[in-house]
């Protein structure tokens, strides 16, 4: 430990210790994964007593801003969910493949949708949920193949996987998810207080002897990414979805959440582990097929799960604007939004398979069966991200999506042309000599 850590922490009172520390969090002062004190070791100094210091750690815990490390004791989390500086942009000249958002001059042109929107702006007593579009949404995922008890409308993907974990779970409480997994989840089971069981994955989605055994260790809920996975672009296949079904089967108690954030642009078939089951919710953005500004999604789910997302709803916001609705469902009602979202959908495949098989020319491996991105198991990552940010490449190293699982490397592909994949391919290779690489699981 730091010596200089036991010395920016202050307070005679839980609040105020909790308080110290977080402020030396969002400073900086206290980097991720440096170890505070122990309870004794920092109740001597304040002269306050371990029960004090023991609360304000427990208030940190819950709140997703340290977490505990076994023997190392409690530690700062890889990412505390307070505001914090972004990431910084790549300097200019450099080619960004690390954003991971889709193509901008693959989206259906927002413009006509947003002209046939009338100027009533509303009422207080206007039904919250425009009939059209649950009508649109629900009939998307019946020709998906997918049966729909009921309907909720929230403001993206993130919110939906957020509204069902408040709607089930405690601080404390255990949730199965993908190793690796998308950030923003990693963050936001961190902020919730919730512990993450990271469950071993294949290109074909999660390991099912995995999920059983991360189920049996006591989660609650289980996140599930059928498609277009983050950072893998791992899909489901038919049979991986009905291994995981019959897992899930035999832990009725469990919270099954899907995240089909990129929904009809991800290149794979909508197939889902839920069927037949208790609880369980599916989200389906428009972020990635309609544009990043539409924080919309809608979410289908067990009528008791989409109650209750529903009921929290209205305590906060009360509902998405009608006006991104209605935008969504001008969007949807055009024949040509749906040529660009298959168009989309195809070059984004093709762009993959560019990927990859120009790191294959070059011995190495690459997953990506769906999605924006492309995965690329190495055995060590920050020496690549330099190496190829000295060819003016900007990739995203997997620390940041990892739990237990091998390091990788991230290349989002959304707008990498096929040339540009056989330059970089070569530049990725020159950069792992003298590495070995590794594969996915």
């Amino acid at each position: 430990m730091n010596v200089s850590v036991r010395y920016q922490i202050r307070g005679q009172s839980s609040n105020a210790i909790a308080a110290s520390i977080e402020d030396a969090i969002h400073a900086g002062r206290l980097a991720t994964g440096e170890q505070l004190p122990t309870v004794r070791d920092l109740a001597r100094r304040l002269h306050v007593s371990p029960t004090t210091v023991n609360a304000a750690y427990n208030a940190l815990r819950v709140r997703g801003l340290v977490r505990g490390a076994g023997r190392r004791g409690t530690v700062v989390n890889r990412r505390p969910p307070l505001l914090t500086p972004a990431d910084a942009s790549p300097p200019p000249g450099v080619r960004n493949l690390a954003e991971g958002g889709p193509d901008p001059k693959l989206l259906p042109p927002l413009g006509p949708a947003i002209s046939a929107l009338d100027a009533d702006p509303g009422r207080y007593g206007d039904t919250e949920n425009l009939p059209e579009l649950v009508e649109a949404a629900r009939k998307q995922f019946r020709e998906d193949g997918i049966a729909v008890d009921s309907i909720a409308v929230v403001s993206g993907a993130l919110d939906g996987i957020e509204r069902v974990l408040s709607s089930y779970l405690s601080p404390g409480d255990v949730v199965a998810l993908e190793d690796p997994s998308y950030t923003g989840v990693l963050d936001l089971i961190a902020s919730l207080g919730l512990i993450a069981e990271p469950v071993a994955m294949d290109e074909f989605g999660m390991l099912p002897r995995e999920l059983d055994r991360a189920l049996k260790a006591k989660a609650k809920a289980c996140i599930v990414t059928p498609r277009a996975q983050n950072p893998t672009g791992a899909a489901l296949d038919r049979k991986r979805a009905m291994e995981l079904q019959r897992v899930l089967a035999r832990h009725p108690g469990v919270v099954v959440i899907e995240d089909d954030h990129a929904g009809p642009v991800a290149g794979a078939p909508a197939l889902t582990t839920t069927a037949g089951l208790e609880r369980w919710a599916i989200v389906r953005s428009v972020s990635k097929s309609l544009g990043p500004d539409l924080r919309l999604a809608t979410l289908i789910g067990d009528a008791r799960t989409v109650a209750r997302v529903e009921g929290r709803l209205r305590i906060g916001p009360r509902w998405v604007s009608r006006i991104l609705q209605r935008i969504v469902v001008n969007m949807w009602s055009e024949p040509k939004t749906w040529r660009a979202m298959k168009h989309a959908a195809d070059t984004y495949a093709e762009r993959r398979r560019a990927m990859i098989a120009a790191l294959n020319t070059h011995g190495i491996e690459a997953y990506g069966r769906s999605g924006l991105n492309v995965w690329i198991p190495v055995a060590e990552e920050t020496a690549i991200v330099q190496a190829l940010a000295r060819k003016r490449w900007a990739v995203r190293a997997g620390e940041i999506y990892r739990i237990k699982s091998a390091p990788g490397i991230r290349i989002t592909v959304a707008s990498l042309e096929p040339a540009e994949a056989v330059r970089i391919a070569a530049d990725f290779a020159a950069s792992l000599r003298p590495q070995s690489h590794a594969r996915l699981a």
